[in-house]
Order: structure tokens, then sequence, then C-alpha cells
């Protein structure tokens, strides 16, 4: 796996129309880590994708009435089997953490990456999806110099109060220990 051009190489690249030109393109200096299912507990469905790609169809299920006109991206989604997808090249701002403040600077997707895991705060991710994780992220590492190890968040510790994600689900202690002994 390899960032060429701000893109994951080899991977599935598609262009989510809800992003735009950060105000510094160089200042990639914060790595969010997410949780995500469509339906909420449910996965392996289009309905991630379709969110991002802005074609969601908000009649399709009940719970998707909140989500009428919202427009959100992440950089990259790691589905269940470990497959990763990337909607947003890291040169761009993906609109993902919403209101957010870290170390008090206020407006996180100006200067973040967004990675969204298909899961929820109380399931247990997969062996495959932090293998993937952990390999984009040493690269995301290799790549964008201001991003450091004191800098991988969860979209919970920039969002306190309003967003719980990836959760207690989500093992920081192993994810954390892979990046160290890299």
């Amino acid at each position: 796996m390899k960032i060429k051009q701000h893109c994951v190489q080899p991977v599935l690249c598609k262009i989510s129309p809800h992003a735009d030109d950060r105000p510094d393109a160089d200042d990639i200096s914060l790595l969010v880590i997410h949780g995500i299912s469509l339906p909420a507990g449910e996965f392996n469905t289009p309905y991630i994708d379709d969110l991002f790609m802005g074609c969601l169809n908000c009649q399709s299920h009940p719970s998707f009435s909140p989500l009428e006109g919202l427009r959100v991206s992440a950089h990259c989604v790691i589905f269940r089997t470990g497959q990763l997808v990337q909607y947003v090249p890291f040169n761009r701002r993906a609109w993902h953490a919403g209101v957010s403040e870290f170390q008090g600077r206020e407006r996180c997707n100006d200067f973040s990456i967004g990675i969204e895991l298909e899961g929820t705060d109380t399931t247990p991710y997969t062996e495959a999806q932090y293998e993937a994780l952990i390999a984009v992220t040493k690269e995301l590492l290799r790549t964008y110099p201001k991003l450091s190890l004191e800098r991988i968040v969860g979209h919970e510790h920039i969002a306190p109060g309003r967003k719980t994600d990836p959760g207690p689900a989500f093992d920081w202690s192993r994810f954390r220990a892979a990046l160290y002994n890299a």
C-alpha cells in the first residue's frame, strides 16, 4: 500500500461530491477515526457508499429520514472485510468531523484526515479492519510529516458529548501498539 497523489494505491477511489479545498492544503496534521453503520448496527449494506456519494435514498429505511439533505464524507472507509475505499483525496477537505476541536483549534475538517470503520461503538471491529487501518495509518504517517502518533484521535475525542465513535469496541491499545512497533 502506497499513497500517490494523495490517494491510496491500489484501492478503489471514488470521488465524493461532499468535499472541498482545505484552507491550507499542506496542513494535514490530525487523523480522526470514526465508526459508522447504516442502518445502525447493520453491516454489508450499500448505504454508507450511497451516503458519501450523495445518492442515499432516505425513503429506503425508516431510520434514514434524519439524513435527508445531509452532506458528509470521509477520506476513506474500511469495511468489515478489510476493504478500503477512498472517497476524498487526502489533500482535500472531507466533511467528516462536524463541529469539532483539537487542542484549542476548531474546525478539524480543515486539517484532518477522516477514516470511517464500518461498525458500531459496541461491536468489536474485525481483524481485517485493524490490519487495513494499521497499514494505511503507517503510510499516512510516512507521507504527511505533520501527522504523529499523538495526533491520532477518535471522533469522540474532538466532539465530546456530541459523538461517541469509534466507541469502547475500538481497541486503542492494540492499534497504538502496532504503530509504535512499526
